[in-house]
């Protein structure tokens, strides 16, 4: 296969502009040209008056080796196509429970499965389609379901979200992660953008496929199930207690995969009380940044901003200042929404959720503060869980007893006075909203650090310091407070047979990255079995 790198495509191209150039870069007929498909695509937008598409193409031809001889181009490369080699598991009799059913568990669970090793699932959530009606329940104003929520239930935290699949790890298995998500349903585009997303509502089905397939394999999937104790033995997993239906059961196994989440709080405190070797690790917190995604998409494309193809413009923005902090955007929602996250009752969580087609009237952002575990004033391994515990609480104090959010205009915030009235931007947190000052809820070295990272942002990307943008607190559970120690066989430290694994346990950051672990932790399993 022939591999063609930075091709130029207008924002409206078609198909036969990637076939012309194709031919023109082999120089070649094009009856030689079998078959063409897109590899990566990217927005170049660097300049406004010039904002086009580059992409890398994968072209089969006939007489490969001849065109190839007489290609001058330096773009121009023979290469294979990536196979992900399934590990063969050679002894059933060794089980395995996999708990938590996001990404990590998910793909973890499916790649032993599909070894042909003994498997068990467990999640404490519903699956995916009851979860969501007890969402879409709480956002309209009932009752918070402590179990099933946008934090617990199959799919993890990504399924209402963007569905992002951005991520900085270079892992060969981010591929085979790729095309598990386009073999399940997920838009085959994923395959190639460069900056892919699902979308919440094309991942929830996506996610039940791979649940299914998981099934179908000879796996147990249990969900409303919640892991409430560890039996160790001589240093060695003998089993777990959950519990179900109102009671508890003990389940025997050899090896756990442990991918628990960022906010399985009462699991991290069983954890620590069984001796496991944690330890704090820097987070973030801040709030959710909305501007009107017009205003966005012509301040990244300018005259170009209405091309379909480009679709919601994303951005991407860092700074470090001169307090020694770093302030970044994460978890970019371009045309979406913002939605309640929490898991605790009296908590007040934000994240950011967009469809698709990124079609809502607003973009947004999440707004962030790295903290690092000095800023804890606790040498307790979970001091940062409980610093997040305590803003979300006041933030829940500050919108109100019905789960408003508390929401400011970033002027208002910038001029430390709270908000008595709404600009051109409308918040769209569903659950309700309070004008208030967000100022009151984070300590003042992280309102310092979010107005400083909001001035210094504007200068990038024209219109982020907007008067009436909304800043909607809180956005606390970006990533894991707290790391589960693991040695090179990725087992915990000291404890044969426990796998700490995903985000929740401190080796991942997203959905890619915690898939991947996810699949990592199963081949040792599998490679650990097979000796």
């Amino acid at each position: 296969m022939i591999r063609i790198s930075n091709i130029y495509l207008p924002p409206d191209y078609n198909n036969d502009d990637i076939v012309k150039r194709a031919v023109k870069e082999l120089n070649c007929h094009r009856e030689s040209i079998k078959e063409i498909n897109l590899f990566k695509l990217s927005i170049d937008a660097r300049k406004k008056n010039d904002v086009h598409f580059l992409a890398t193409i994968d072209v089969q031809v006939k007489n490969e080796n001849q065109i190839l001889n007489k290609a001058k181009s330096k773009r121009i490369t023979a290469v294979k196509k990536y196979t992900y080699e399934q590990p063969v598991c050679r002894n059933n009799n060794f089980k395995t429970v996999v708990v938590g059913a996001g990404p990590a568990g998910l793909f973890a669970a499916l790649i032993l499965a599909r070894s042909g090793m003994n498997v068990t699932l467990i999640e404490r959530g519903k699956d995916v389609e009851k979860r969501t009606h007890d969402v879409n329940d709480f956002w309209n104003g009932g009752k918070l379901n402590t179990n099933s929520n946008v934090q617990f239930g199959e799919g993890g935290a990504g399924a209402f979200s963007d569905g992002k699949l951005t991520t900085g790890t270079k892992d060969k298995r981010i591929r085979k992660v790729f095309e598990e998500f386009a073999l399940h349903g997920a838009p085959e585009d994923i395959l190639y953008n460069a900056k892919p997303h699902i979308g919440t509502d094309k991942l929830k089905p996506t996610i039940k496929a791979i649940r299914e397939e998981i099934i179908s394999l000879g796996a147990e999937v249990l969900f409303e199930t919640q892991l409430t104790d560890i039996n160790i033995s001589e240093n060695r997993v003998k089993s777990i207690v959950v519990k179900t239906n109102n009671s508890t059961k003990e389940i025997y196994c050899h090896n756990i995969v442990l991918a628990i989440g960022h906010s399985a709080r009462d699991t991290f405190t069983m954890l620590k009380n069984k001796g496991l070797a944690l330890e704090a690790k820097p987070f973030a917190v801040g709030a959710r940044i909305e501007h009107l995604r017009e205003d966005i998409d012509k301040s990244q494309y300018g005259r170009f901003y209405r091309y379909e193809k480009l679709g919601a413009a994303v951005y991407k923005l860092n700074t470090h200042l001169s307090n020694g902090r770093g302030v970044y955007t994460f978890c970019m929602c371009p045309g979406g929404v913002v939605v309640p996250a929490q898991s605790q009752e009296n908590t007040v969580v934000t994240n950011g959720m967009s469809y698709y087609a990124r079609d809502k009237v607003n973009s947004n952002s999440a707004l962030l503060v790295g903290i690092k575990p000095e800023d804890f004033g606790s040498s307790d391994p979970l001091a940062g869980m409980y610093f997040q515990q305590e803003i979300e609480s006041r933030a829940f104090a500050v919108g109100g007893s019905d789960y408003s959010a508390p929401i400011q205009r970033v002027e208002d915030f910038l001029k430390d006075r709270k908000t008595s009235a709404l600009g051109k931007v409308t918040p769209s947190y569903k659950r309700g909203i309070k004008k208030s000052d967000i100022n009151k809820i984070f300590p003042k070295f992280i309102t310092d650090s979010m107005k400083q990272g909001i001035v210094d942002m504007e200068k990038r990307l024209k219109g982020f310091a907007d008067n009436d943008a909304i800043l909607t607190g809180v956005e606390s559970r970006s990533s894991s407070p707290i790391r589960i120690l693991r040695n090179t066989t990725m087992e915990a430290l000291g404890i044969n047979g426990l796998y700490p694994c995903g985000e929740g346990a401190g080796y991942a950051g997203g959905i890619v990255s915690a898939a991947v672990d996810g699949i990592k932790c199963a081949e040792k399993i599998i490679e650990k079995v097979n000796r």
